[in-house]
């Protein structure tokens, strides 16, 4: 046995020597290549010294640009009054959390309310629902096509999620209405809601074999909208259990900014909605992108990029990032927030709530230079859009131009009281997009808006939920 085993090994690296020798021929790195790669690291005190300290220390700890934190000026010359910091938890609801600070800053404002707070977890509810909905209907929809065709695997890779765009707020709100957070409040589900993601998504992609198979033995469309539903009512009885089902109607006291009571009533969800708010989120309002990969000056639309069945998809106007910025501070000027998104983890200074191209010196830390522009990082899946947050304030110099930018985010209590200061050039290199009511937007883009939309697959990487 043991003289087998040796015979074994000995072929072994017999047969494996030509693959050695023909190594840098196909590709791979010889030993000569090898050591040239090594030589790039010269071990030299400085290198020592460098790796001692990345050894036990974070990589942003070492790379902080300490000057930076040296007069860090907070004053903006314009600002949207806002009042309390939300906090979505460990939940991928900020898209939502954005687009009902957004709604509350107006609804104060109008009703000169004191504070106020929309319920996240209600919206959440509705959400899930007809995202599930979707997701069934989109399998009842494509049964006919083959189980690897792209439409049907990326329905099945994306049955169900927490995070979202501002298509959704529009759907849902204009939909089932607000209600105020003390008429529904958070559970331990709607605050950490990975859990609950992972069984809906279990439970719908077991559901949509299902329907797939019926689809196949012969079973019509009206039968399997009917097996639709029912599997519906089990999603909602696990919302139900996790959330807490929805109010029909409840009864809400306004209260005036000293505190006293003004005026008691019951409403329903939709109800409070339209004495409060009542603006149309899907008509009113127009979302804009900068995306340098693609043409601007167009009108683009996402093709199954919507959070109800019977929603819009997704549409925005592509335009360079100072239309963008045009638009922003003249609703910013007009008192009115704005949902914004944007990839929140680049250059973000946590210890001063700052987002700044210099607030980490990277490439000084490493000897290299990472030199990609905006359009690179976007087609090499560098950077994307994943967070959503509400645009409030800026700091204009003497000649209307942009020096930074105030964001409320949802993280909770923090630096600046909650809020992220924007320089105007980490704007330019990291914000997407941006929702503007229609009455900001220049002539230009109401004729784009004319345009017939360019269609794009949901799976472009542009694309996914912000969390």
């Amino acid at each position: 046995m043991k003289k087998s085993l040796l015979l074994t090994a000995a072929a072994a690296a017999l047969l494996a020597l030509p693959a050695l020798a023909d190594t840098a021929a196909r590709g791979g790195l010889s030993s000569e290549q090898i050591g040239r790669i090594k030589s790039a690291y010269q071990h030299t005190p400085a290198d020592k010294a460098l790796h001692n300290a990345l050894a036990g220390t974070d990589i942003n700890v070492l790379a902080l640009n300490a000057e930076k934190k040296n007069n860090f000026d907070t004053h903006f010359s314009h600002r949207v009054p806002s009042k309390g910091i939300t906090n979505q938890r460990s939940s991928g609801r900020c898209w939502l959390f954005t687009g009902l600070n957004v709604l509350r800053a107006q609804m104060m404002e109008q009703h000169d309310l004191p504070m106020l707070e929309l319920s996240q977890s209600y919206g959440f509810f509705w959400d899930q629902l007809e995202k599930a909905n979707l997701f069934l209907q989109g399998i009842i929809d494509t049964a006919s096509l083959p189980e690897d065709d792209r439409k049907v695997d990326w329905l099945f890779e994306h049955p169900i999620s927490d995070g979202g765009q501002y298509t959704g707020v529009a759907d849902i709100i204009t939909k089932y209405g607000v209600v105020p957070i003390e008429v529904m409040g958070e559970s331990a589900t709607s605050q950490a809601t990975t859990r609950l993601r992972q069984l809906l998504g279990w439970r719908l992609r077991e559901d949509g074999l299902t329907l797939r198979r019926m689809a196949a033995e012969g079973a019509g469309t009206a039968t399997l909208e009917d097996k639709k539903i029912e599997m519906l009512g089990q999603v909602y009885r696990m919302l139900a259990l996790t959330l807490g089902e929805p109010p029909v109607e409840f009864t809400w006291t306004r209260r005036d900014k000293n505190g006293n009571a003004v005026d008691t009533r019951t409403y329903t969800p939709q109800e409070f909605y339209r004495t409060y708010a009542g603006n149309d989120l899907k008509n009113d309002y127009v979302m804009l992108m900068n995306d340098p990969t693609r043409e601007y000056g167009r009108l683009y639309e996402i093709e199954y990029d919507r959070h109800t069945y019977d929603g819009a998809n997704w549409t925005y106007v592509n335009l360079p990032a100072s239309e963008l910025k045009k638009m922003a501070i003249a609703s910013i000027k007009d008192n009115k927030a704005m949902y914004m998104s944007c990839d929140v983890n680049k250059f973000f200074d946590r210890d001063r709530g700052a987002l700044d191209l210099e607030a980490f010196d990277y490439d000084s830390l490493f000897g290299t230079e990472f030199g990609m522009d905006k359009a690179d990082r976007i087609r090499t899946h560098a950077s994307g859009s994943s967070h959503a947050m509400t645009l409030v304030g800026v700091d204009l110099d003497d000649k209307d131009n942009p020096k930074k930018w105030l964001i409320e985010n949802s993280w909770g209590k923090g630096a600046n009281d909650g809020h992220l200061i924007m320089t105007d050039g980490w704007f330019d290199e990291y914000l997407f997009r941006l929702v503007v009511n229609k009455k900001y937007i220049t002539p230009e883009v109401a004729k784009i808006l004319k345009q017939t939309p360019i269609v794009l697959p949901p799976w472009d990487p542009m694309f996914a939920p912000e969390e």
